[in-house]
C-alpha cells in the first residue's frame, strides 16, 4: 500500500514511517522541516499529492506545541485548522483512499473524576487553544466525510512518549534535565506540576495503531488510543530520576505550570481494540528507560556553548 506521511521529520512521523516500512507499505514523506511544502501552500499540497497518488495518507503535521498555543494561538489555529483543510482538499483532489487525521485527547478538556474514563462519546470541552484548533481540525474532517464523501477516521491520541521526543514535552524534559545532571554532576530537576495525571503510551504503540485503523478503522468513526489508566507525573518524574547514575531530587518550578492545568484524564480505548484488536505492548518502564538512553546520546552531541 502506498502511504503518505504529513510531519514526516516529527517524533511521531519518524516512528510511523519505520512501521509503515517494516510492515511493507511504499511510504513517502513531507514536512516543512525537510523541505516539503508549507501545510498552508494548498496549491503545492496538491501538486504533492498528485506526484505521489497515495492510497492512504496519515495526517500528523501542525502545530503540537500546547504551551506555544497560549501564546500564539492565531498560528495554533492556523497550522492546525486550514492545514487540515488543505491536506483533506489535497486528498479529495487526488482521489487518497483513506485519511487518518490525527487529533489530540486534549479536546476533552476538564473530565469529572466521576466520567472516567473518557470514551469517544465524551463531550468536547477543549481549554487550551491547541485543543480548540484540534477540536476544530475534527469536524472539518468528520465534514470531508460527511460532506464530500471521503473515507477519513480520526485518531484522539493521549499523551504518547518514547526515545525521539522533544523536551518541549514534560516526560522527555525530565528525561533531558537528567541525562545534562549525569554530565554536569547536578543533583537538581526542576518541575512543573507534579500532581497532574496523564495517559501515557509508548509511541511504538501509538503508530501501530494508527497503521490498524488504516486497515480495519471504520469510515467516519473517532478512536481513543490509549493506554487506559492514570499516571502521575511526580511518579514519571521519581522513576526517571531513579534510573539516573547518580542521585537527584526533584524541585518545583511554578514558572513551569501551564496556565490552564487539567487534573487527570485517561481514556477507553476499547473501540479501537474491538476494531482492529490493537493492544500496547510496551511496559512504562521499558519506555521511560529508552527515552533516557536517548536523551543521554543527545547531550553528548549538543553543541557546547562558548
Amino acid at each position: 500500500m502506498k502511504a503518505l506521511v504529513t510531519g514526516s521529520a516529527g517524533f511521531v512521523g519518524r516512528h510511523l514511517i519505520g512501521h509503515l516500512e517494516d510492515n511493507g507499505y511504499d511510504v513517502f514523506g513531507t514536512d516543512l522541516s525537510s523541505g516539503g511544502p508549507d501545510l498552508l501552500d494548498l496549491k503545492s499540497f496538491i501538486e504533492l499529492f498528485k506526484r505521489i497518488n497515495p492510497e492512504v495518507v496519515f495526517h500528523l503535521a501542525g502545530q503540537a506545541d500546547v504551551a506555544a498555543s497560549w501564546k500564539d494561538p492565531y498560528k495554533t489555529f492556523k497550522s492546525n485548522v486550514e492545514g487540515t483543510i488543505n491536506v483533506l482538499t489535497a486528498a479529495r483532489e487526488s482521489n487518497a483512499q483513506k485519511i487518518i487525521t490525527i487529533t489530540s485527547a486534549d479536546v476533552y478538556g476538564p473530565v469529572a473524576s466521576q466520567d472516567l474514563p473518557i470514551t469517544e462519546e465524551t463531550a468536547l470541552k477543549p481549554v487550551s487553544p491547541y485543543a480548540a484548533s484540534k477540536a476544530a481540525a475534527e469536524l472539518f474532517s468528520l465534514q470531508a466525510h460527511d460532506g464530500y464523501g471521503q473515507h477519513v477516521i480520526r485518531a484522539r491520541a493521549f499523551n504518547h512518549i518514547g526515545p525521539g521526543q522533544s523536551e518541549n514535552f514534560v516526560c522527555a524534559a525530565i528525561a533531558c534535565r537528567v541525562a545534562k545532571n549525569e554530565l554536569s554532576g547536578g543533583k537538581v530537576v526542576k518541575i512543573g506540576n507534579l500532581e497532574a495525571k496523564r495517559d501515557f503510551t509508548d509511541v511504538r504503540d501509538v503508530v501501530s495503531a494508527y497503521k490498524l485503523l488504516s486497515l480495519s478503522g471504520e469510515n467516519g468513526e473517532v478512536y481513543n488510543v490509549c493506554s487506559g489508566f492514570a499516571v502521575s507525573v511526580q511518579e514519571i518524574a521519581e522513576r526517571i530520576i531513579g534510573m539516573a547514575r547518580h542521585k537527584m531530587r526533584l524541585e518545583v518550578d511554578e514558572t513551569l505550570f501551564r496556565p490552564v492545568e487539567i487534573p487527570e484524564l485517561f481514556g477507553d480505548s476499547s473501540k479501537l481494540s474491538i476494531a482492529t484488536q490493537w493492544e500496547p505492548i510496551y511496559p512504562l518502564e521499558d519506555t521511560l528507560r529508552d527515552l533516557l538512553e536517548y536523551w543521554r546520546a543527545q547531550v553528548l552531541i549538543e553543541p557546547k556553548a562558548e
